[in-house]
């Protein structure tokens, strides 16, 4: 039987008369409030000729079995018992049953299935209907009606003539001698007129041997004759036009059956097959899905891995797979399906022994009645190649071809992952070279570069092993040394890898000097991490840069709290700007010969919240260091200008620049911003620079104070006599002051060697038309001594120290005739 149609919950009255009748009685027999119809009600009473029709069904312990069948169900059941399971029944009935059962006690209603069972070679169709009742014995009673449709047909007719393959009766015609000569057609199906492209009845009878049709060449008869003659099979295939039939006959005495198939769509699949595989440019093969033994390689795999081809299908999959990846090849083997992409690049073994790198490409394929697979290779090799350059760029320095930083960093870290269960020390060198910057400037960028080069080689020439020399930037190197050093044996190798760096090197016949510094730190004491190392380590070498260079220095706890410290200060400080914690105190400039307070030099203070007043030592090369000193001197500025407005007119206000406030380019600006804001006439403005704004950068900072003085505003030098170029400078820009600095003011009295500075700063500024102001002035006999001399103005604690604007008023009232006395 095949398995029963489930049909709609809505009964299809055209199927037979009774269906209806009992469902209107089911439908009668259902009372309000209850989900199913009494078992009396519905399944006793006038069935009348029904009753033949109905097998009731009940539930024994969980399953379901057959109660009571009326003759008509006994007949199509071909078994007469009662109070059997469905088990017990022949299968298609079981199945019919049980099913249509199920679903009405889903449903909790009738339920219609149909049923198409084979009995004697016909195909019957049955029609089931399940009506659900209650039991008043407790449970449910499932009443099933079976009929027989009128429809039916023909099993194997209905095979025969429905398959699109050829079938084909043929009856042998034997001669005198008894040997076969011809074949009748005695019977066909549609497909076989179809494909021979004859009607049936033009078929039916005919001879093959009258021709008219594929089967009637004597090549045919001949093969025909053979098989009826041998009393077997077989199979063979003929071609006419662009057609392909494939014959398979089987003989039964005088009878052969035929069947015709066209395999004209196989046959030319397998030529583009041919054609694809044996001229495609990529290497290809066919191997056997058990044996994995090669059976069809193409001409491109035979160039590509060099095998000749008789070699090639001598060999299996194994003998072209490196042993070392025997176990993976085999895994990924096992584990293919009908397509295969490879997950990963394989190497493959080529007849000379090279290895080449390829992708794989498979599909499932039958190969002269072989189970196999098609497989295609794309070589990588190069692509592989260019890839292991690249990985080697990423992490190699492109100059030196030295281990960058990323690269460095990885091997620091699995350094000391290894040194972690014996706590050993791993040993981080930051190296860098002296005097480096003074070979580019003298002789070129290119021959730093070939210098760096060569140190480069050096350093490989030293560091062997599991130790790694890295180039982390410009003339900075960094080196770890991964063994269980000392510190001696750390100490030993800095001096000689100092010595070796600072040898001579030879560029073009240019012979190059440089030295080294070298920064050491020390796990576990230094650090745990390579963050920590590193950072250590350049502490030190800051340490042994600021000792002279040319040595190693070790790091040091004190150079880690200072560096916090500056840390601090760097956070404070912009918090600090940000919050207003800065304020000017001014320090008056008194004029010697008119004995007045001729203007006020405006001085940074930083009040910060915890720590108090900071010196301006402290806190302004850390501002100039992140920037912020230009922000902070534009504040000054404003701030300044803002506040000497409010003093008498003849008062002056000075303010000190930095440097790096030049490098900024917009210093002009910013002071013609603070004039205009202020209302200040720039004739009472007074800018201080000290000669480091003239070593580097000199005609562009020339530049900036030519505009600076073309606005009208004073321009003086601070600190006078103690750098190396102060009288050149003199030369390179008319200022209006020097100030005298303090450290030959402070021994005037007893020094005749400072008498003789200030005298020559003094007669200097007279004949050059230059006022000249000393620093620092704290006693009498100073101030007398100046005043001896010539000096123009001073200014010094014997006057007043700096203080806030707001005491600006009281110190231009109080000078008078206490301007020459010490300040309280």
């Amino acid at each position: 039987m095949i398995a029963a149609k489930k049909s709609s919950g809505k009964f299809n009255t055209e199927m037979f008369s009774d269906v209806p009748v009992l469902q209107r009685k089911w439908q009668a027999a259902l009372r309000p409030g209850e989900n199913l119809p009494r078992y009396e009600d519905v399944m006793l009473g006038s069935l009348g000729r029904l009753a033949d029709h109905i097998v009731l069904l009940r539930d024994y312990n969980g399953a379901l079995g057959v109660s009571h069948t009326g003759r008509y169900v006994q007949q199509w059941l071909n078994d007469d018992r009662w109070d059997i399971p469905l088990s017990a029944l022949p299968p298609d009935c079981a199945t019919a049953l049980g099913e249509a059962a199920s679903s009405a006690l889903a449903n909790g209603r009738p339920y219609l299935a149909a049923a198409h069972c084979v009995r004697d070679g016909l195909v019957k169709t049955y029609d089931v209907l399940a009506m659900p009742t209650s039991s008043r014995w407790g449970g449910t009673l499932i009443g099933a009606y079976v009929n027989e449709r009128d429809t039916q047909y023909n099993l194997l007719d209905t095979i025969f003539s429905a398959t699109d393959e050829g079938v084909l009766s043929l009856a042998a015609l034997r001669d005198a001698s008894g040997q076969p000569f011809d074949f009748q057609i005695v019977h066909l199906n549609q497909g076989a007129s179809r494909l021979l492209k004859q009607p049936s009845t033009e078929l039916l009878w005919r001879r093959l041997g009258s021709g008219g049709n594929l089967l009637g060449s004597p090549e045919v008869i001949e093969r025909l004759r053979d098989i009826i003659g041998n009393g077997c099979g077989g199979q063979f295939e003929i071609d006419s036009d662009d057609r392909c039939l494939k014959l398979g006959a089987t003989a039964f005495g005088d009878m052969l059956s035929l069947t015709v198939s066209d395999v004209t769509a196989i046959k030319r699949r397998e030529v583009s097959f041919r054609l694809l595989f044996d001229n495609n440019p990529m290497p290809m093969w066919v191997f056997d899905a058990e044996t994995t033994k090669f059976l069809s390689v193409n001409d491109a795999a035979v160039q590509h891995y060099g095998y000749r081809r008789e070699t090639f299908l001598g060999m299996k999959l194994q003998q072209i797979w490196p042993e070392d990846e025997w176990a993976s090849h085999s895994e990924a083997l096992r584990e293919i399906g009908d397509v295969y992409h490879s997950p990963r690049d394989w190497r493959h073994i080529r007849a000379d022994g090279s290895e080449v790198h390829v992708l794989t490409f498979g599909r499932r394929v039958v190969f002269d009645g072989r189970d196999g697979y098609l497989v295609a290779a794309v070589d990588i090799t190069e692509r592989r190649k260019a890839e292991a350059r690249i990985a080697h760029m990423a992490h190699h320095d492109g100059l030196t071809n030295l281990p960058n930083r990323d690269f460095y960093q990885d091997r620091l870290r699995q350094a000391l992952e290894r040194s972690q269960p014996g706590n050993k020390r791993v040993a981080v060198l930051c190296v860098d070279l002296d005097l480096f910057k003074n070979v580019n400037d003298s002789f070129g960028h290119p021959i730093g570069d070939r210098l760096l080069k060569q140190v480069a080689e050096r350093l490989r020439s030293e560091v062997r092993g599991d130790n790694l020399a890295a180039r982390l930037g410009g003339d900075e190197f960094a080196i770890v040394l991964a063994s269980d050093v000392s510190p001696n044996e750390a100490s030993d190798f800095a001096d000689r890898l100092i010595a070796v760096l600072s040898a001579s090197y030879d560029i073009d016949g240019i012979e190059v000097v440089v030295g080294a510094s070298i920064g050491i730190a020390l796990s576990p004491g230094d650090g745990a991490t390579s963050e920590e190392l590193m950072r250590n380590a350049d502490m030190a070498l800051y340490r042994a840069k600021s000792d002279g260079g040319g040595v190693h220095r070790f790091f040091e706890r004190e150079m880690d709290r200072q560096a916090q410290t500056r840390r601090d200060m760097e956070r404070d400080l912009r918090r600090a700007f940000a919050n207003g914690e800065f304020e000017l105190h001014y320090q008056p400039l008194v004029d010697i010969a008119a004995d007045r307070i001729s203007g006020f030099e405006s001085l940074l203070r930083w009040r910060h919240p915890d720590n108090g007043m900071v010196s301006p030592a402290e806190f302004i090369p850390v501002a100039e260091d992140i920037g912020l000193i230009i922000p902070l001197g534009e504040w000054v500025l404003r701030q300044a200008c803002s506040e000497a407005i409010k003093w008498p007119a003849d008062v002056k206000v000075a303010v000190n620049l930095s440097p790096v406030q030049f490098r900024g380019r917009n210093l002009v600006q910013a002071v013609i911003s603070a004039l205009a804001h202020s209302g200040l006439s720039p004739r009472r403005l007074e800018l201080e620079i000290t000669e480091s704004v003239f070593l580097a950068e000199t005609e562009a900072n020339l530049a900036i104070l030519h505009q600076l003085r073309e606005l009208g505003v004073s321009i003086s030098m601070d600190d006078f006599g103690t750098g190396y170029s102060s009288l050149s400078y003199l030369r390179s820009f008319p200022f209006d002051k020097i100030k005298i600095d303090r450290s030959f003011v402070k021994d005037l009295a007893q020094r005749s060697d400072c008498v003789a500075i200030v005298r020559a700063i003094s007669g200097l500024g007279r004949s050059l038309n230059i006022t000249t102001l000393a620093e620092g002035v704290e006693t009498v006999d100073q101030l007398d001594w100046l005043r001896a001399e010539g000096c123009n103005e001073v200014q010094g604690f014997l006057f007043s120290a700096a203080r806030p604007a707001g005491e600006i008023a009281a110190l231009l009232a109080g000078f008078g005739t206490r301007a020459s006395k010490a300040a309280a």
